[in-house]
């Protein structure tokens, strides 16, 4: 395959759609579920329209609802691909809500999801790299670079086979946690 190159801007994806009572929580609140399911339909418009496969989720960092979402308000989603691997990307979300009435715009939620395009086959497909024109551009490859990074040392560092429990105890001091170790645990 000769090496390709895509601007950001030609993969990137908007959508809106209404808040209706059946996407509402027993709160009134519109579900979680059904912004992380939207999020991840327009992660998967973006990361296919960008590598021109089938893309499939492979990991989600990070998501925190920071303001909730009423019925009736319009929802918009943008998408953009951050980081460009050899079959993966990251896909950076924001999630906006905007009171039809006032026109106050919240935002509600930013993350970054990991697709993986897939050939024919359900195999791994390589993909276009990005071409970065801006600051903030650059500024988001080398954050999702550094959370990949950071991301395998955490996944080391706690693994069962190096572990070591005496290394983390005073984290339960002022926890709202009682630990009974039983023998042989």
């Amino acid at each position: 395959m000769k090496e390709e190159f895509k601007h950001i801007k030609e993969s990137q994806v908007t959508i809106t759609q209404l808040m209706l009572p059946s996407h509402s929580n027993f709160s009134g609140k519109i579900h979680g579920g059904h912004i992380l399911n939207l999020m991840d339909q327009i992660a998967f418009a973006c990361a296919s329209k960008h590598s021109g496969n089938y893309c499939v989720t492979a990991s989600v960092n990070k998501v925190d609802f920071l303001n909730p979402i009423e019925v009736g308000e319009l929802v918009t989603l943008k998408a953009s691909i951050n980081f460009t691997g050899r079959t993966s990307m990251v896909v950076g979300l924001r999630v906006e809500s905007e009171n039809i009435r006032t026109g106050e715009k919240k935002h509600c939620n930013s993350s970054y999801f990991t697709m993986v395009a897939k050939d024919e086959n359900g195999k791994s497909a390589p993909i276009p790299g990005i071409i970065l024109t801006t600051k903030s551009e650059i500024r988001r490859f080398a954050r999702s670079v550094k959370r990949q990074e950071e991301g395998k040392n955490r996944t080391s560092r706690f693994s069962s086979k190096v572990f070591k429990t005496d290394d983390y105890l005073y984290l339960f001091e002022r926890s709202n946690s009682k630990i009974e170790l039983k023998e042989n645990n």
